[in-house]
C-alpha cells in the first residue's frame, strides 16, 4: 500500500486583492497562498505519506520573484527534513516561453540534495518509497518546445499544430505505458486540458483551439492506477466509477471570484494494490470571497438596503465585492462612506459597484411599406397598452380622415 499526497496550481505571486503585510512586508494573498501551502505539507508529514506529488504551476509566472521562490523553497524543505520524496512536473505558468531559457522549477533541479524529482520532458521515474516502488509517468505542459514541430509543418495552422501537439502526446503516453512493469502500481501525472474538464473562475477565458486537448480515454489506460492532473482549478474526478480515478485536485487557493463558490485542496492518494486506488479531498484553509448583491428598491433607503444585505453575510477577515442594481433612470443615493465603515472587518473591499438595469426594449411591430394606414395603425396599437380600445378606434379613425383630405387637397393642386 503506497500513499502520496497529489497536489497542483499553486500559484505563488498571484497578488490580486490584498494589501502588504505590516509583521512581514510580504503581500497578504501571498501569505495566504503559503498558508494553505503549508498546510498540505504538514498534513503530508503528519501522515507520513511515501512521497509529495505536484502536478505543475508552482508560481503565477515564469519569472518568479526572489521572496516567491524563496517562500515556496522553505515550505518544500520541510518535506525534504522529513524524508518525504518530491516529485514535481512543470505546467504552462512555469514555462517561459523563449527557447533556452530555464523554467520556474530549475532551481530545485540544482539542489546538491536527494529528494527532489523535477520533470520538464515525459519520462519515467522509477521511485523507492519506503513502502515499496512505484512507477511514475510525468507529462509536463505541451509545447512546440518539447514536442518535435519541425519544418515540415511550418504551413499548418496555430489550429493543426495544436491538434498535432495532443496526438505526438498521447504517442508519448501510450509507449512510455508499454514500457512499464504491469506488476507495480504507476501513476500518470501531467498538466493538461481535458476535454470534459470544467473549468472556473479566470480559467474560463481560456479557449478550446489553443490548449491541447484530451480524452479520458487517452490518458486512463494500462498499466495506470491513478491519474494525476493539474491546470484546472476546480478538484474533480473525470473518470466517475472506473478503476482508474482522472483527478484534477485543483488549486489550493481561490484565485479570483469566479472561484468563489469552491472548496480549494488536494488529494490524499490510497493505492492499496493493483486497480484498487482511492482517494480523498482535503480542504485547505482559504481566504474567503463573497460577492454581495442588491436589488435597489425605490421605496426604500438605499443605503440601509445595501446594510441590511450585507448583515446576512461574515465578512470577518473576507475579501468582499458589493454589487447593487439600480433601475436605468433612478438616481444614486449610495453613501460609499457609511458602507465603507460598515464593512471595516472585512479583509479588503474590491468595490462598490453600481449597476444600471436598462429598460426592457418594446418589441416593434412587424409593419411594411406595402400595409394600409388602418393595418399600420392598429399594428402600433396593439401593445399601447395605456390607450383605452375606444380611445385607439377613434386616434385611428382620425387618421384615417386626415389622410383622405391630405390626399383630396394634393389631387386639387395636381389639377
Amino acid at each position: 500500500m503506497i500513499r502520496f499526497i497529489h497536489t497542483a496550481d499553486i500559484h505563488f505571486g498571484v497578488e490580486n486583492y490584498g494589501r502588504l503585510d505590516a509583521k512581514t512586508g510580504i503581500h497578504s494573498r501571498l501569505l495566504d497562498f503559503e498558508r494553505a501551502l503549508n498546510f498540505c505539507i504538514d498534513y503530508a508529514i503528519n501522515n507520513k505519506v511515501d512521497f509529495f506529488l505536484f502536478a505543475g504551476d508552482a508560481y503565477k509566472t515564469p519569472n518568479p520573484t526572489p521572496t516567491h521562490q524563496k517562500l515556496l523553497a522553505n515550505c518544500l524543505l520541510k518535506l525534504h527534513k522529513a524524508n518525504i520524496p518530491i516529485v514535481m512536473t512543470i505546467g504552462n505558468h512555469d514555462n517561459p516561453l523563449s527557447f533556452g531559457k530555464a523554467h520556474a522549477l530549475e532551481i530545485f533541479q540544482q539542489f546538491p540534495v536527494d529528494g527532489f524529482y523535477i520533470s520538464a520532458k515525459p519520462k519515467i521515474i522509477l521511485l523507492n518509497t519506503k513502502s515499496g516502488p512505484i512507477q511514475i509517468v510525468t507529462i509536463p505542459w505541451p509545447t512546440r518546445n518539447s514536442i518535435s514541430v519541425n519544418n515540415e509543418h511550418i504551413n499548418l495552422t496555430q489550429f493543426e499544430i495544436t491538434k498535432y501537439i495532443s496526438q505526438a502526446v498521447c504517442r508519448i503516453i501510450k509507449e512510455l505505458a508499454s514500457q512499464l512493469d504491469p506488476k507495480l502500481p504507476a501513476v500518470l501525472v501531467g498538466h493538461l486540458t481535458v476535454a470534459s474538464g470544467i473549468f472556473s473562475g479566470s480559467e474560463k477565458q481560456a479557449i478550446y483551439g489553443t490548449d491541447p486537448i484530451f480524452m479520458p480515454c487517452q490518458l486512463a489506460i494500462d498499466p495506470f492506477d491513478y491519474v494525476a492532473l493539474g491546470h484546472l482549478h476546480r478538484f474533480q474526478n473525470l473518470n466517475g466509477s472506473s478503476k482508474i480515478p482522472i483527478v484534477y485536485s485543483g488549486s489550493i487557493e481561490r484565485i479570483d471570484f469566479g472561484e468563489r463558490n469552491e472548496e480549494k485542496g488536494f488529494c490524499l492518494v490510497t493505492i492499496k494494490e493493483k486497480r484498487n486506488t482511492i482517494y480523498e479531498f482535503i480542504k485547505t484553509p482559504t481566504r474567503n470571497f463573497i460577492q454581495i448583491e442588491v436589488n435597489i428598491d425605490e421605496s426604500d433607503n438605499q443605503t440601509e438596503q445595501i446594510l441590511n444585505k450585507i448583515c446576512k453575510y461574515n465578512i470577518n477577515g473576507a475579501i468582499i465585492k458589493i454589487i447593487y442594481y439600480l433601475k436605468n433612470n433612478q438616481k444614486d443615493r449610495v453613501d460609499l462612506n457609511t458602507i465603507q465603515q460598515h464593512c471595516a472587518k472585512a479583509w479588503y473591499i474590491v468595490g462598490i459597484l453600481p449597476v444600471r438595469v436598462k429598460a426592457t426594449r418594446e418589441r416593434r411591430a412587424c409593419l411594411n411599406i406595402e400595409m394600409h394606414l388602418k393595418k399600420l395603425l392598429e399594428l402600433y396599437f396593439q401593445d399601447k397598452l395605456e390607450y383605452k380600445q375606444e380611445y385607439k378606434d377613434k386616434l385611428i379613425e382620425k387618421a384615417i380622415t386626415l389622410e383622405s383630405e391630405l390626399y383630396q387637397n394634393n389631387q386639387q393642386e395636381d389639377l
